[in-house]
């Protein structure tokens, strides 16, 4: 709905500006400057899954007052997942993962598993493509299903959640979702631990922006995240904070009836 509105404000502004010009010289480079300005709203509101620009995304309860937080894992499932499996069991916590459907077709007992162990289980397409922003609307749709298909085989369960992939949305993500029914989950505690190796670093990047409420994001295709799992979940315990699943802080279902 903000892109519509953004987009023909723009559109009536750049033909008034058409219309002014009849009457008083506008230079061309104005007209380029406004179209700028709309590219940069427009790639910003794309890029920045918080800002609910195509898609409405829940990337954390500000209306938590106890300590709850969430705590999130994508791209798997991965052999590391079973680690991280082991390391959320000794701590008691119970995480969300968003699994990309062909790494569900290599390892599906180790979704069986995630989800045996009272783990929660959403959708992060089916191939994580870098070019997935730019598939269409079938495109997406078909990835979602087939996603969603491959889940349901292994665990009866049909998820409503979905991640999409890098956090990017855009028209064509925003008319899948309205037929695929799911509800968009982002995050606003980013670990980085796709990109940065350094654990201490991690950990601090994730400790300082711990409230009530947030929704964490990790991946479970890592070594060090394992490591900084550990350390952020001794902190969490020390400081009286529970992880519960996404449909327990956000209040909504993970799967449909």
């Amino acid at each position: 709905m903000k892109h519509k509105i953004v987009t023909v404000f723009f559109i009536l502004f750049l033909i008034l500006l058409a219309l002014i010009s009849f009457f008083v010289v506008i230079e061309v480079h104005f007209f380029i400057i406004v179209a700028c300005f709309w590219f940069l709203i427009v790639f910003w509101g794309s890029t920045f899954v918080a800002s609910n620009y195509h898609v409405k995304t829940y990337c954390s309860n500000p209306l938590e007052n106890e300590k709850k937080i969430a705590i999130t894992f994508d791209d798997g499932p991965n052999e590391i997942t079973i680690t991280v499996l082991d390391v959320l069991r000794k701590y008691n916590a119970k995480a969300t993962f968003f699994c990309i459907g062909k790494n569900i077709a290599k390892h599906p007992d180790i979704l069986k598993n995630t989800i045996k162990e009272g783990h929660a289980v959403g959708n992060h397409s089916y191939s994580h493509s870098p070019f997935f922003d730019f598939y269409n609307k079938n495109q997406i749709i078909a990835e979602i299903e087939q996603t969603d298909a491959l889940i349901e085989s292994v665990s009866g369960l049909k998820p409503k959640l979905f991640r999409p992939p890098y956090g990017v949305t855009n028209p064509s993500i925003r008319r899948a979702l309205k037929v695929t029914e799911h509800q968009t989950i982002g995050w606003n505690i980013r670990s980085l631990d796709g990109i940065i190796k350094n654990e201490k670093f991690l950990l601090n990047r994730i400790v300082k922006r711990i409230k009530p409420g947030g929704i964490v994001l990790l991946h479970d295709t890592s070594s060090q995240t394992v490591s900084v799992l550990e350390e952020l979940l001794s902190f969490l315990q020390k400081n009286n904070y529970t992880v519960v699943p996404l449909e327990e802080l956000l209040n909504i279902k993970a799967y449909a009836n």
